[in-house]
């Protein structure tokens, strides 16, 4: 089983008023498409109700890194009190969502993914003492990228919605 490091533990991104949700999906899988993520959709749940729909979406991109490690983030959409809206921007009609958001992100380092050192103990015991002694400077290395990687992410979606604050 593969050891799996939080590196970005729960970040935040709450936006309320309007949006559209299929250019804010794509705008994140653009990213993903751009930084060489495979996406892998975990759940995906919608519910209506009398005040609005509920959206419940989390993905689980993952770019491979080396043979050893990968970089995985854990994006957790609630999207709550959906409601269709019209908007006149200039002289058009636009169809938007107006609602509240919620983006949870959680970034991972996995390393040994395949579980090629978990066979026997001994494999497991030299995986450790090459992790802590040999490859440290490198696991360190990786953990930057999952950082710089989560952060701009993030900044990309934040971005994207501030977007629609000033409309």
């Amino acid at each position: 089983m593969a050891e799996r490091r939080i590196v970005v533990d729960n970040l935040y991104l709450v936006y309320e008023g309007l949006l559209n949700i299929n250019d804010f999906y794509l705008v994140i899988d653009k990213w993903l498409r751009e930084k060489g993520y495979d996406k892998c959709e975990k759940r995906n749940s919608e519910q209506v109700y009398k005040d609005g729909r509920q959206i419940e979406l989390e993905l689980e991109p993952w770019k491979k890194i080396t043979d050893y490690a990968r970089i995985v983030i854990n994006m957790t959409f609630w999207m709550s009190n959906l409601k269709e809206v019209q908007v006149k921007k200039d002289k058009y009609t636009i169809k938007m969502m107006q609602g509240k958001v919620t983006v949870r992100m959680i970034a991972y380092l996995d390393t040994d993914y395949e579980g090629m050192w978990e066979g026997k103990p001994v494999f497991y015991l030299f995986r450790h003492i090459i992790d802590k002694w040999v490859y440290r400077v490198d696991v360190r290395k990786y953990e930057s990228a999952v950082a710089d990687d989560a952060f701009h992410l993030y900044n990309t979606m934040k971005s994207f919605l501030n977007l629609y604050r000033f409309q």
